[in-house]
Parts: structure tokens; C-alpha cells; sequence
């Protein structure tokens, strides 16, 4: 039987990021090879991604891809932060933005059907993805995207790899690439205050009658403070009523007017914005495993 060493199982880690477990195991059955053992590998570790499908994706990264009048972003998403800086992780969210710009896919569906191979793994990106699930040993999975194609010029920026945003304009490209920037740092809801969303002006509605009626005013004036606070909302959440985070003394319609620039839309994505993180509690897990061994005892 052939003597699997610690730099073996270092050398065929290092080779294909697979769990240290995991490669002391296919060098024990592939008996010290290194090239059957990183077959073994290959051909094992694409199992693992049902194993890891139902855990949550609450970390990743935003890419985007810019080309002429055509552009993509689109949000990855991955277990743990750790997962962010893998070459391989980051190679696969960059092409699937380059992927979403180039063949327009209908839904997630459709883009992890298009071609593509990487690290060993393919013909298809969803292929890729669940190779490298196994590889790395972390779920992760295309949450979402957006493709702007057409007549209007496309501006993109990207806050580090947590927040992206995709602008398309018409009129100069450094005010187009300041407006990406600020939405990134303010956040807006939306262009103007009348395309705010329904539900989101009732809740700020609810919110501030609810103020209104702790207050003790009469009802008259009780109906001016919540018409009031709603205005004053709408005008914070609406990207072109917005003061403008490189001059406050002007909005950001007035900046563009300013640069003879029309922004016609923008989407904003932040990593993991919406999905609901798992908690750890460690202590309270320890203590579940103490009360097990006791209760076995």
C-alpha cells in the first residue's frame, strides 16, 4: 500500500482546491498517484454540489461587462466572504456577466445553459458551477441580472465586488459615471418621485401616521405631518431629486441638466441585499453536542 505524505495531499490540494479530507482519500484509492487521484477528484466532487444546493448564498460578488451600447451585470452569490477572493469563483462570475451581454439569456435558466468550460468543467456554465461547488466545497448561484442594450450609452461602476451599479444614458460620460457612483453611495429607489414604488410610499405612509397620531396634534394638522413626511421621503428616495454627493448645493437633475445629460434608467444591485443570513450560535451548539454525549452516556 503506497505512504500518502503530507506534502502529497498539500501538492494535489494545491492542484484542485479540494478539501484536505478529500485528497488524502482519492490519493489513498488512486494508491499515491497523482494524476488518477486528481481524476478521482474530478469525477467525485461534482456529487457534492446536491449536498451543498440547500445551504444559503448570502455572500458574493457583483460583476459587470461593458461593450459599445451593450451591458450586463449580474450577482453571484456564495456561502462565505472567503469564497469573494478564489480566482476560480470570480473567473466564473466574470464570464457570466460577458455571457448575459453577449446572448441576451431569458432567465438564470437559460444562462447556465450557454457554453462555456473552465477548470476542468463544461460544456455549460451551470456545468461550471456545480463542478466548481464541488471543487471549492461552497454552494453558490446566479441570483440575478440585468442587460441593457439599445440606443442609449451604458455607464457601469463597481463599488469593490459588493455593489454595482449599471446607468444608461445619453450626453457625457464622466457626469453618466458620477451619477453610477452616487447611486452606489445613496441608493435610490428609483428615477423620479412618481415611479417610487406603491408599497414602499404606504409603508412610509404607515410609519408616519403612526408618529402622527403619538404626537397629540389635531387631526387637520396630524394629515399635514404625514402629507409632509411622505413628500420628504419621495424626494430623498428619487435619484434626480437627490442632492448630488460631489456638490449638495445642487440635485442630481440639476447636475445633469448642468452637463446636457439624460439618464433613462439604472439598476443597483448589493450583494445579498434581501436574502436572509444564518446565524451560528456556537455556544448553543455546543451545548446541544454536550447534552447528546451525555444523554448517550
Amino acid at each position: 500500500m503506497a505512504v500518502i505524505t503530507a506534502s502529497m495531499v498539500a501538492e494535489l490540494r494545491a492542484k484542485t482546491d479540494a478539501p484536505m479530507m478529500e485528497c488524502k482519500k482519492a490519493l489513498t484509492e488512486a494508491e499515491g498517484d497523482m494524476a488518477k487521484a486528481e481524476e478521482l477528484l474530478r469525477v467525485k466532487l461534482g456529487t457534492k454540489a446536491g449536498k451543498a444546493a440547500s445551504r444559503v448564498t448570502a455572500e458574493g460578488v457583483v460583476t459587470s461587462f461593458v461593450s459599445g451600447t451593450t451591458g450586463a451585470m449580474i450577482e453571484v452569490n456564495c456561502e462565505t466572504d472567503f469564497v469573494t477572493k478564489n480566482d476560480s469563483f470570480l473567473a466564473l462570475a466574470n464570464a457570466a456577466a460577458k455571457l448575459v451581454a453577449e446572448h441576451n439569456p431569458a432567465d438564470i435558466a437559460a444562462l447556465g445553459e450557454l457554453a462555456y468550460s473552465q477548470d476542468g468543467f463544461g460544456p455549460t456554465l451551470e456545468d461550471v458551477r456545480k463542478g466548481l461547488i464541488g471543487k471549492i466545497g461552497e454552494n453558490m448561484s446566479f441570483r440575478r441580472f440585468k442587460r441593457a442594450s439599445g440606443d442609449a450609452k451604458i455607464a457601469n461602476y463597481l463599488h469593490g465586488t459588493r455593489i454595482g451599479v449599471l446607468v444608461e444614458f445619453d450626453g457625457d460620460e464622466t457626469a453618466a459615471k458620477d451619477v453610477a457612483m452616487h447611486v452606489a453611495a445613496m441608493k435610490p429607489v428609483s428615477l423620479t418621485s412618481a415611479e417610487v414604488p406603491a408599497e414602499l410610499i404606504e409603508k412610509e405612509r404607515s410609519v408616519a401616521a403612526a408618529k402622527a397620531v403619538e404626537s397629540g396634534k389635531p387631526a387637520d394638522i396630524a394629515t399635514k405631518m404625514v402629507e409632509g413626511s411622505v413628500q420628504k421621503y419621495l424626494k430623498e428616495v428619487s435619484l434626480f431629486n437627490q442632492s448630488f454627493v460631489k456638490n449638495d448645493k445642487q440635485t442630481v437633475e440639476q447636475m445633469l441638466k448642468a452637463a446636457g445629460t439624460t439618464v433613462k434608467a439604472f439598476t443597483l444591485y448589493v450583494v445579498g441585499e434581501g436574502i436572509e443570513k444564518k446565524v451560528d450560535d456556537f455556544a448553543a451548539e455546543v451545548a446541544a453536542q454536550v447534552a447528546a454525549a451525555q444523554a448517550a452516556a
